[in-house]
């Protein structure tokens, strides 16, 4: 017997060796897109999607969020880290990103046997949060946004003239919000915020460039800062949130306006993750 027992505690040191630790991700080979897929031990887990911002990369899939994964993790759901451009087999800059190359990516994770399809969030930060406004205001199974810092707009892509858009759809680039010539001085003083403030005022460019927020099928927080330094994102999110109530929408809708810049509603993540309990819960 306890021959048995040495041979059996071997034989199983061998399978846990093989197996991949808990926080290691699942690459999806997802064309255009990097997906890094972590997943935990239960059944149907909903799936939350990270989208990093104008640093491109995959900044989800860092070290410096693995707190933040890990937890999530724990708390039942899976957690799909995406990288859109300037990551491994993306574009190279952020122009004229394809919303359907990014959602045919959400859609492999939601194939995961252990992840329930059906049950779809997103998570962006800065221009990541544009994207997943877009990409909730046209794909209706998505069911809940957290926009950090994110805009009520579509804007340029990051090329050298500025003159595409940062996002696509069905082959044709979004309309967007141009750099006018108000906007210039401020462009070339680095002057981000009075940037987009200026061309914000052209409002025959905005009214094509709206992202339809009232058409996403569920819970939407919208996270500001009142002293951004990049964007007005308090104010677009005054903006969306008012277009929100205005158009009647049934599901959770919240603007959290944080006090600081940029970055600062990063630190308030506990906040985020009680409003997905709340409202996208994963049990």
């Amino acid at each position: 017997m306890r021959q048995f027992l040495l041979s059996f505690a071997f034989f199983l040191g061998l399978l846990l060796a093989a197996l991949p630790a808990a926080s290691a991700p699942l690459d999806l080979q997802t064309p255009g897109v990097q997906s890094l897929l972590y997943v935990g031990s239960g059944r149907q887990q909903p799936l939350l999607v990270g989208l990093g911002g104008s640093e491109g990369g995959n900044a989800w899939a860092s070290s410096h969020w693995q707190p933040t994964r890990d937890q999530l993790v724990a708390d039942g759901y899976a957690f799909l880290a995406l990288g859109y451009f300037k990551a491994a087999g993306t574009p190279p800059l952020l122009d004229r990103i394809s919303l359907d190359t990014v959602y045919a990516a959400i859609q492999a994770a939601a194939r995961h046997p252990r992840v329930n399809g059906r049950k779809i969030a997103l998570i962006g930060g800065s221009r990541g949060a544009d994207l997943a406004l877009l990409l909730a205001s046209r794909y209706p199974d998505i069911r809940c946004v957290v926009s950090i810092v994110g805009s009520h707009v579509a804007f340029p892509g990051h090329t050298a003239h500025f003159t595409t858009s940062a996002w696509s759809y069905q082959g044709r680039q979004l309309p967007f919000v141009p750099v006018n010539e108000a906007a210039v001085p401020f462009l070339l003083q680095g002057n981000l915020r009075a940037t987009f403030a200026a061309m914000l005022t052209d409002s025959a460019a905005v009214r094509p460039a709206l992202i339809p927020v009232e058409n996403i099928r569920g819970a939407v927080l919208l996270v500001s800062a009142t002293q951004d330094e990049v964007c007005p994102s308090t104010p677009m999110a005054e903006h969306m949130l008012a277009r929100l109530q205005r158009r009647g929408v049934r599901y959770p809708q919240q603007h959290l306006a944080i006090e600081g810049g940029h970055a600062e509603p990063l630190k308030h993540f506990p906040t985020i993750i009680r409003f997905l309990h709340t409202n996208f819960p994963a049990r």
